[in-house]
């Protein structure tokens, strides 16, 4: 079958799935067993199965783009493996050994490669994950899972695409707690996510920031992405206190910015101080990191009724930097001198 697309525009992000994917079941008897690539296909799952019950799931995100010779790589895909199995020890769920994750990923993306597409920006979007199958009811852990791998050719995150986007400031309800669940990638906290961000988006937001939970005064992170903002030539992050999502883009960002010559520190951010930068031009930049959207320069925030513009809602230069040099490592066009990047061997 021929991808059913022919131009960036027809994409949008997570709307088309490729003809195959990888599956593979455990149970406490027999360990992980029955790995194969099938037709993409529904699952059919018992009514009782753990995951509608009892939120066993958790995914990865990562993505296969195409280098101008046709290479197809992975940026960092062991650090998706190492994070899953790090998600999957807090829920009580079975780890998955990384050979057998990344040789899953190889495997498929080598057979679904005419699907990655070739404009620019565009790169092929790989969703594994995995959830408790087993029948039963009553609160413990599920004995049986099933592991899945699907595939998706992607256009830009936003409808945007790298163009400043509007972020809504959450100041009441809170997404996560030190000693939660909010610094592993499990699907109930998108769930807990769902309500602020309709709400971002009847004011004509993109996206959601969050406060921590106990002052709603420091900066977490946005519902997509780890939060960036630039102090004149300084990138400061919010430090990873059990409650945000340990980036894999965040600390790629991290180590670039170093050895681009930037101060970069790790540190609490309040949103007054922000917001004060703004006004007197303390804070030129501000946005956000995550596979899905790669680098997204934030144009404005809006908190408590008031809209506070940053840098005259343009791309700030720190942040095209870092996007430029980013997306060129991912797409092959320039050195990795970090050893990031990862070949798929095709068939």
């Amino acid at each position: 079958m021929r991808p059913p697309f022919t131009q960036v525009d027809s994409l949008g992000f997570g709307k088309h799935f490729t003809d195959h994917m990888f599956t593979m079941r455990y149970n406490e008897e027999l360990g992980w067993y029955k790995g194969k690539i099938s037709k993409l296909e529904p699952f059919a799952l018992h009514p009782a199965a753990s995951v509608f019950h009892y939120s066993q799931e958790i995914f990865e995100g990562l993505k296969a783009y195409l280098s101008e010779d046709e290479k197809v790589l992975l940026f960092r895909p062991e650090e998706n493996a190492r994070r899953m199995n790090r998600s999957a020890r807090r829920l009580c769920m079975p780890e998955i050994p990384e050979e057998l994750f990344l040789n899953a990923l190889n495997e498929l993306i080598s057979l679904e490669k005419q699907w990655i597409p070739k404009a620019p920006g565009t790169s092929l979007y790989i969703r594994p994950a995995m959830m408790g199958v087993e029948a039963f009811l009553g609160v413990r852990s599920s004995k049986e899972y099933l592991f899945y791998i699907i595939l998706s050719p992607v256009g830009p995150y936003f409808k945007e695409g790298f163009k400043p986007v509007g972020i809504y400031v959450e100041d009441q309800m809170a997404r996560a707690i030190p000693g939660g669940v909010g610094d592993i990638k499990a699907g109930g906290n998108y769930a807990a996510s769902l309500l602020a961000g309709h709400r971002a988006q009847e004011l004509g937001y993109s996206q959601v920031l969050w406060l921590d939970a106990k002052e709603h005064r420091y900066l977490e992170e946005v519902g997509a992405m780890n939060v960036f903002v630039v102090f004149g030539s300084t990138l400061v992050t919010p430090p990873l206190t059990g409650s945000i999502l340990p980036g894999i883009t965040r600390d790629s960002v991290l180590k670039l910015a170093q050895s681009m010559g930037y101060k970069v520190e790790e540190r609490l951010i309040s949103i007054d101080q922000v917001l004060e930068g703004v006004a007197h031009g303390a804070v030129t930049e501000v946005f956000g990191s995550g596979t899905a959207a790669a680098i997204s320069p934030v144009g404005s925030l809006f908190y408590k009724g008031k809209n506070y513009v940053i840098g005259n809602n343009r791309v700030g230069d720190i942040t095209q930097a870092i996007y430029d040099r980013l997306t060129a490592i991912q797409y092959g066009k320039v050195k990795d001198e970090f050893g990031w990047v990862r070949e798929i061997n095709p068939k």
